[in-house]
């Protein structure tokens, strides 16, 4: 059962030594003088057996287990214990022959460090079996479980199991899983409602198709069809009584699981499922798609208001510039008057007739205009009655807004739009006396004002109703207005474990993030890692002479901080890239397709969506690469099928049955794990530290992703993408363009199911708020971003500005902020509790992000996270400022998330790059089309760029790692993806040698 999880490939990694970056060099490879007392030779232990237990002593608090190859550890690890210990690291290859020896010296090194074996049938294995059970119901990922076991397990200081056992564990918790999801969903199955859920497979005529693929069809725009539609799904899913249905037994993310399940599926497959496994799927559709329908519709109202909003800004902006144009021929028209007027040598009975034939009459009364009413300063609202011309079922009249809760605080825009609602529904005109403008914004106010003034109603009733519409949006962006049975508009403290849910999971998260769960405590840890950060910034500054134009430095109190040059890419390095690049052999992008599979088999990922694992015909293999290629390239089935005498039909049937989310998120992982094995790979970084970034597509025709950005030349959307410092992509989400990038970067970080072991992560500013800086760290991991302006943002201090200052001269100054200790200590459980939720999948990252950003400074809990941000942000900007060498490694990173955008242009190249696909699922699976597509891109070239450098060292050239540590796989020059796409997988496998290769072009090709 376990093997079927994890490849053989996967499997040694898993065995074997990673690996190793240099603060984990530093952290775990560092001998203590006790250390050196436990492995003194004073006990009888010759050099091999003091070298090879000081790898075990480092190794089992780094991997929480020792690889049984024990001389394969790092090499720089053995020497960094080998110098420390003055013995030779080669003794290290004849260490353990005797395996009784490594058994021996790894049971003193957990005796030692206080870790604990843990056999089969222990209490530690039997907690282990319920912590995987309990996170099966919240992750169906088998990557992502083990390495989850991976996390307790250390924490614990329990000694990790062989790899086979534990994935075994896995496969068990999944299984369980099920059976325990059937069990608890079995109560809500009647007889009437098996039938409900039984009529969604049926076709309808009507719809023509089924209620199931009605339900799960998006809207594509906000017009009054798109909502009256979304109204009636609505309706039609309240009559099943989905909106009441109570499926809290379940994790949200196991719910979340099913509904993805019973989306993807096909009705044949859905009906072939026995019911313990169909019914629970079909449930969770209809609770989730109950939930969906009431996001839709008033995702569809925000995006109708904001649509007119910004149709009337851009009308009033017009207005304004049509009205300065007439000004400015008015002031050329006066000074043809003025001197005409002032001159006293023309007669007054002269002057009238000297300036008609001077400008014309022609002229003079196309110029005379009366001046309009001097403009309030609010220029927006100057188009605000086209504002209201929304469609009636978006309207919040219609929308039973008078039943909407809110937050402390809401309570006049609450009764404001009951108001607004018994007006529509009784037609009157004149809003009563009292009604409230608290949420009335300034700008807005003196239009209220000069109507009530003036006594028109009519034009008060425009503007009160305006600032209701667009209150109303605002509160529910922010969550201080709440929409019952909605999930993004829903009260934010919904999203995570209650109290009373999170109280058994604390502990088991407290170690797994190596967290206090005491607030004092926690408090300390962060008072202690400012002052040493602030320690060094302080030096930093202080050796920072004034005419060192190239450091930060103080200049007259004001901090300094010059733009960091061009990282020094030595010459060599180009000059290898180019030869390397040289003797890459050229292959169609379909033959490069062909050939990683030989490697990776990534195409057995695509399963049938009934559940069926069919034999992997050649043409079958070539009917899924088609697709893939097809969606990647942005040609479409239509054209590919052109382009590679595949009918279209049968290409279209292989996307519906094979090519899905599901299917392309799993052959992505596939490709990454086997990239982050090469050797090559690892030069380029050690798979830690990640970036993610936005890039824009156009669009054509509608679609509710995307907007109008004219700096992009027209509509576009945006394809957020995650990126390893290996070069390849593990994570892909469409966004709004104009949506706020912070709110998404946690979500592929902390889903990541691959084997990459990350824990650092970098942005630019566009993904830094104080939310994420909190919640990175209160997940065990860390936010290193580029902060644009970072000398103007607010630091932080524990103590008055005159004990600081006293402290720190030179640093002192710059902070300006007291931390606010109080205010943590009350809020500390419960900022444990909303990172718990986000560790175990109870709430989506981008929604808590999004949400306790745009909370109101009424909220406590909002207020504490980002109180703990900053602090966070304050110590990275500290390390920022006094560490070079952490800037470049922030700087590397982001350029190579730059370089596969540059990939994923190249490659999403047909119809100019424009996406033409509206539904939101649509774009989603052609995004990660083109993810996999690079990322096979990646790999291909990095595997032969390790052939050539090897065929180089063997003609005795020196290649040293830190010269290939500069050189980029991300480029498509040896690929071509154009013209006739011939996909012929058995002529492709012909033309590989004996070990699946291509021939490299001799190495001088690359100086001709």
């Amino acid at each position: 059962m376990s093997t079927r999880m994890f490849s053989e490939d996967q499997l040694e990694r898993l065995r074997s030594y990673p690996d190793i970056g240099r603060d984990d060099l530093i952290r775990y490879f560092t001998l203590t003088p006790a250390d050196v007392a436990f492995i003194d030779p004073g006990r009888g232990r010759g050099p091999t057996d003091r070298l090879g237990l000081a790898v075990q002593l480092a190794t089992l608090p780094w991997l929480g287990f020792v690889p049984d190859e024990v001389g394969s550890a790092p090499q720089v690890a053995v020497a960094r214990l080998a110098e420390r210990l003055g013995v030779d690291p080669a003794v290290l290859a004849v260490y353990g022959q005797r395996e009784q020896t490594r058994s021996d010296h790894l049971r003193l090194v957990a005796g030692y460090l206080g870790w604990k074996s843990a056999p089969a049938g222990s209490t530690a294995m039997k907690e282990l079996e319920q912590f995987l059970l309990d996170r099966a119901m919240e992750h169906d990922s088998p990557t992502l479980l083990f390495n989850l076991a991976t996390e307790y397990l250390m924490a614990a200081k329990t000694i990790r199991p062989g790899v086979t056992m534990l994935a075994k564990m896995v496969a068990t918790a999944r299984t369980s899983a099920t059976a325990l999801t059937w069990e608890k969903v079995a109560h809500l199955l009647t007889d009437e409602r098996r039938g409900d859920l039984d009529r969604l497979l049926v076709y309808d005529a009507g719809l023509k198709m089924t209620r199931l693929a009605w339900l799960i069809k998006a809207a594509t725009d906000a017009s009054a069809t798109s909502v009256k539609t979304a109204v009636d799904k609505l309706l039609y899913l309240r009559n099943m009584d989905a909106h009441i249905l109570d499926m809290s037994v379940l994790a949200a993310e196991r719910r979340r699981f099913l509904a993805s399940v019973g989306r993807r599926s096909t009705n044949q497959a859905l009906e072939r499922r026995e019911e313990q496994r169909r019914y629970p799927i079909l449930l969770a559709v209809v609770t989730q798609s109950a939930i969906d329908q009431v996001d839709e519709v008033v995702m569809l109202f925000d995006q109708a208001v904001s649509a007119r909003e910004s149709r009337a800004k851009s009308k009033t902006d017009e207005a304004l510039i049509e009205r300065a144009k007439a000004g400015e021929a008015r002031q050329l028209l006066l000074d043809v008057i003025l001197p005409v007027l002032a001159d006293p040598a023309i007669p007054d009975e002269q002057i009238g007739g000297l300036l008609r034939n001077t400008i014309g009459k022609q002229a003079a009364r196309g110029r005379h205009r009366r001046l309009e009413e001097a403009a309030p300063r609010s220029r927006p609202a100057l188009g605000a009655a086209r504002l209201l011309h929304l469609p009636a079922p978006v309207h919040p009249s219609g929308a039973g807004g008078d039943r909407l809760p809110g937050s402390t605080g809401t309570a006049d825009l609450m009764e404001a739009v009951a108001i607004l609602k018994r007006l529509n529904e009784s037609g009157g005109r004149k809003v009563p006396e009292g009604a409230p403008t608290s949420f009335v914004p300034a700008r807005y106010a003196e239009y209220l004002a000069k109507a009530r003034k003036d006594g028109d109603e009519t034009a008060y009733r425009h503007y009160w109703e305006l600032c209701v519409v667009l209150a109303l949006r605002d509160g529910l962006r922010s969550g201080d207005v709440f929409v019952p049975g909605s999930r993004r508009y829903a009260d934010p403290a919904t999203y995570l474990y209650t109290p009373e849910q999170w109280a058994p999971r604390r502990a088991d998260f407290c170690k797994l993030v190596r967290k206090p769960a005491d607030a004092a405590e926690a408090i300390e840890q962060g008072k202690a890692e400012l002052h040493a950060a602030l320690t060094d910034l302080d030096a930093t500054l202080a050796q920072a002479l004034p005419e060192d134009t190239g450091a930060v430095r103080l200049d007259d109190d004001k901090l300094v901080i010059p733009p960091l040059s061009a990282e020094d890419v030595p010459a060599e390095a180009k000059e290898l890239k180019a030869e390397l690049a040289g003797m890459l052999p050229f292959a169609p992008i379909a033959s490069l397709l062909i050939e990683l599979d030989v490697r990776t088999h990534f195409l057995d990922c695509f399963t049938h969506a009934g559940g069926r694992k069919q034999a992997r015909s050649a043409d079958l293999k070539r009917n899924i690469l088609s697709v893939l290629i097809a969606n990647a390239t942005n040609l479409g089935l239509s054209r590919m099928a052109e382009a590679c005498g595949i009918p279209y039909d049968v290409l279209r049937w292989t996307q519906e049955w094979y090519v899905r989310e599901e299917t392309l998120r799993e052959a992505n992982t596939v490709i990454v794990n086997h990239h982050h094995g090469l050797d090559l790979a690892k030069v380029f970084g050690g798979g830690t530290m990640s970036s993610s970034d936005g890039q824009r597509f156009l669009v054509r025709g509608k679609s509710t992703t995307a907007r109008d950005m004219t700096i992009h030349g027209g509509q576009v959307l945006s394809s957020y993408t995650h990126v390893s410092d290996q070069h390849s992509t593990f994570g892909t989400k469409i966004i709004v363009p104009n949506a706020r990038e912070a709110h998404f970067v946690l979500d592929d970080f902390l889903g990541n199911a691959t084997d990459l072991p990350l824990f650092e992560h970098a942005t630019d500013t566009h993904g830094v708020t104080l939310i994420n800086f909190a919640l990175f760290d209160l997940v065990g991991k860390l936010l290193s971003p580029r902060i644009r302006d970072l000398g103007k943002i607010t630091l932080i201090r524990d103590e008055t500005p005159t004990d600081t200052v006293k402290r720190y001269p030179n640093a002192g100054p710059l902070l300006s902020a007291r931390w606010n200790e109080d205010l943590i200590t009350e809020c500390w459980p419960d900022l444990l509790r909303m990172a718990g939720s986000l560790k175990y999948g109870q709430a989506t990252a981008s929604l808590v992000v999004g949400k306790w950003s745009a909370a109101s400074r009424q909220n406590t809990l909002a207020t504490a996270l980002k109180e703990w941000g900053m602090l966070r942000r304050t110590l990275h900007a500290a390390k920022y400022l006094s560490d070079p060498a952490y800037r470049r490694k922030i700087a590397r990173q982001l350029n190579k998330g730059e370089s596969l955008h540059a990939l994923r242009r190249d490659l999403h190249y047909a119809q100019q790059g424009a996406v033409t696909k509206p539904a939101l699922a649509d774009q989603t699976d052609q995004a990660w089309c083109l993810t996999v597509l690079t990322n096979a891109v990646i790999n291909w070239t990095t595997e032969y760029y390790s052939l050539a450098v090897r065929q180089l060292r063997a003609t005795g050239r020196d290649i040293h790692d830190a010269l290939l540590a500069h050189i980029s796989p991300a480029h498509s020059e040896n690929v071509n993806f154009f013209g006739v796409i011939t996909v012929d997988v058995e002529a492709e496998l012909a033309k590989l040698d004996g070990g699946g290769w291509r021939p490299l072009r001799p190495a001088t090709a690359a100086a001709v």
